[in-house]
């Protein structure tokens, strides 16, 4: 359908004002939510005080992306991405409700400090910490800050679930960057290290990722047993203790347990 001349303006002022153009588009969210069938173009419109050709164009890019989906002709509906968000939202919400109080034990036996990580991609970012208070700040370690996964003992639990092809696929796609002289920079020095993960069944970042601060991490699973998180303990070098593996390990066996995961019998 040719624009008119007056929409040719409103689009062009749509382009460059695209926090408006999210705001219109939680409008539609909201709407669609609102019934269980497919919704008219129209009684869209109508709902969002939108005009209907704008309606049209950010539905459209939402169907392209899957926030939306295309019913009948001229009717919308939430899309299946949606749905997929949804429950990306809420396994990470409950694994750290799950997780806080037994990192917190954790923390209160050990005095170090305790930390969640998930995966993004191919990096770990931190959702969940305890604070240990007796060292300096360790940025890598804060809420929200990510690092690639093989300089990361959380990480490093996520690599040893792939298969030779993947590991390798990994490390051409990252170029395996050393952030510390102890990284790990070489396929063959990985395909060893996840080795040792899968053998001991935690894994371990000896100064790889920041020079003085060690950490040692073991896996969360949820019902289906997927790795979901990677439960670690960082502390100073000087103060690293061994024992925290096997702690370290009941711990996130306790927070798999508590959502949903069952041990296979040996």
């Amino acid at each position: 359908m040719p624009r008119s001349p007056a929409q040719a303006p409103a689009q062009a002022a749509e382009a460059k004002n695209p926090i408006q153009v999210i705001e219109r588009m939680m409008k539609l969210l909201d709407v669609l939510s609102y019934y269980h069938d497919p919704v008219g173009l129209k009684q869209l419109a109508l709902e969002t005080g939108l005009h209907p050709s704008t309606a049209h164009r950010i539905l459209a890019a939402m169907a392209a992306s899957g926030f939306a989906e295309r019913a009948d002709p001229g009717t919308y509906r939430l899309g299946i991405r949606l749905l997929e968000l949804g429950n990306l939202v809420k396994s990470r919400i409950n694994i750290r409700d799950s997780a806080m109080p037994q990192m917190q034990a954790l923390h209160e036996k050990i005095g170090e400090s305790v930390n969640l990580g998930v995966r993004q991609g191919d990096e770990i970012v931190y959702v969940e910490r305890t604070s240990s208070g007796r060292s300096s700040v360790r940025v890598v370690h804060l809420v929200g800050a990510r690092a690639p996964l093989h300089v990361t003992a959380a990480g490093k639990l996520y690599l040893a679930e792939y298969g030779k092809d993947e590991l390798r696929e990994y490390a051409r796609r990252t170029g395996l960057p050393g952030l510390t002289p102890t990284s790990i920079t070489t396929l063959a020095a990985l395909e060893k290290e996840v080795e040792r993960v899968r053998r001991h069944g935690v894994a371990y970042d000896n100064e790889e990722i920041e020079q003085g601060l060690r950490c040692v991490a073991a896996p969360v699973r949820d019902d289906s047993g997927e790795l979901v998180a990677g439960l670690s303990v960082s502390a100073p070098a000087e103060r690293y203790s061994p024992d925290w593996a096997a702690l370290l390990r009941t711990t996130a066996e306790a927070v798999s347990t508590a959502i949903g995961h069952i041990r296979p019998a040996k």
